[in-house]
């Protein structure tokens, strides 16, 4: 290697050396997103996309983010809280739909749907069993680019949401059961936990998923008695290892079931199914047999429910009872919490619309991240998912398919 510098002098004279450029690293395209914030108009949905101190973190890093007024009101968050956290409060609901991105929790309703001017991203709940086919043919005409934030996967392919949803749910469940069985909710006057000198309560938990598994650790947890039944003896394994507890665990058997039942201070009803109704595993007869003062709480019953006696109520009535036994059969758990939801939601979303940014938009996202592309139902107008096109006789497409050739 030449390094005198009169050599090297000589050498480029000659044209025997000549300079080189300079290579750089090229960095991705950082782009300021526009994100509007909508209050929530669905029927006791409580919860907010987006807390304030997400929001700090995303105008920290550049980017907008509008909040329609007293969105975070129902979750305990003020105006106050997100203007200090450097969003802008708008009052007008139209002004929040004209944002390039829309991030909500609940589904785009028809009316929410037509303030959207069109090329623009929704991110929110996708509900098949009520989603209309008027809003996603809207949706379609106005060139949207549309993602269920309870299909996307993280990169350890599992469903965040889905997960930190059925978290709190089966959390929630166990506290709904002890409130039931307290004497000032009109139930038996017992304690949940056990103590020293007393039996504790016996709980059933139907299902061995997230919801059964975080409500059998909630009721572990409070010196309970637990048994699992499940379909599928691997997730009753999976359960066991998880909470790292021999709790008693058993198949769906009718029998030994019927049997369980008849013990039970409270049953947790978490089963949930990949198509369709959920099973219902639970007979009337079975509920008749149970203890009167128990209590039923159908987490399911957003898929119809595992119990045949089941009906759907809400948070401002939550209970009815039927054979002396209280059922709680309130489809959205989660929002009964909604400060602890919102912020679960934020923990997940912050960091992706981080990424977003530093990547220039949604569109070089959904090309980069699988887990986010596969919350993806819509793209640019074409719809993308086969559950929603064969369910509404609509034509789509394969994402993957083109996915390469997005620019």
């Amino acid at each position: 290697m030449i390094t005198d510098p009169e050599v090297l002098k000589g050498l480029m004279k000659e044209g025997r050396l000549m300079p080189q450029e300079e290579v750089l690293e090229v960095g991705r395209k950082k782009n300021s997103l526009h994100i509007g914030i909508p209050r929530e108009t669905s029927f006791q949905e409580r919860r907010v996309a987006l807390v304030p101190e997400a929001v700090s973190l995303l105008v920290a890093n550049g980017h907008e983010v509008k909040i329609e007024t007293k969105a975070g009101e129902l979750a305990n968050f003020t105006d106050q809280e997100y203007s200090e956290a450097g969003a802008k409060i708008v009052y007008a609901t139209k002004e929040i739909f004209e944002c390039d991105i829309i991030f909500k929790v609940a589904p785009l309703s028809e009316e929410e749907a037509n303030m959207m001017p069109g090329n623009q991203t929704l991110i929110s709940a996708l509900q098949i069993n009520i989603q209309p086919k008027k809003i996603l043919q809207l949706l379609m005409s106005k060139r949207i680019t549309a993602l269920a934030w309870d299909y996307m996967k993280d990169e350890e392919g599992s469903f965040p949401v889905v997960r930190t949803v059925g978290e709190i749910a089966g959390t929630t469940s166990i506290l709904i059961a002890a409130e039931l069985l307290s004497a000032y909710k009109g139930g038996k006057g017992m304690m949940l936990g056990g103590i020293a000198g007393v039996q504790p309560a016996e709980i059933v938990v139907l299902g061995a998923g997230t919801v059964g598994e975080y409500a059998t650790r909630a009721a572990l947890g409070l010196g309970c008695s637990v048994k699992v039944f499940d379909s599928s003896l691997s997730r009753l394994r999976r359960l066991q290892n998880d909470v790292g507890s021999r709790v008693y665990t058993s198949v769906l058997q009718p029998k030994v079931l019927a049997k369980a039942l008849m013990r039970a201070d409270a049953v947790i009803g978490a089963i949930r199914s990949s198509v369709g109704r959920t099973p219902c595993v639970v007979t009337e007869e079975m509920v008749r047999n149970m203890k009167t003062g128990s209590v039923v709480v159908d987490v399911s019953i957003d898929q119809g429910g595992c119990f045949e006696t089941s009906e759907l109520t809400n948070h401002n009535t939550p209970t009815f009872e039927k054979f002396g036994v209280t059922h709680y059969c309130v489809p959205n758990i989660p929002s009964r919490v909604a400060r602890t939801a919102s912020f679960a939601l934020s923990n997940i979303f912050s960091p992706l619309l981080l990424e977003m940014g530093e990547y220039g938009g949604c569109k070089e996202l959904i090309r980069q991240n699988s887990g986010f592309r596969n919350g993806v139902y819509m793209y640019q107008g074409t719809l993308t998912s086969e559950v929603l096109g064969n369910a509404f006789n609509l034509n789509y497409k394969d994402l993957e398919l083109f996915i390469m050739g997005i620019k």
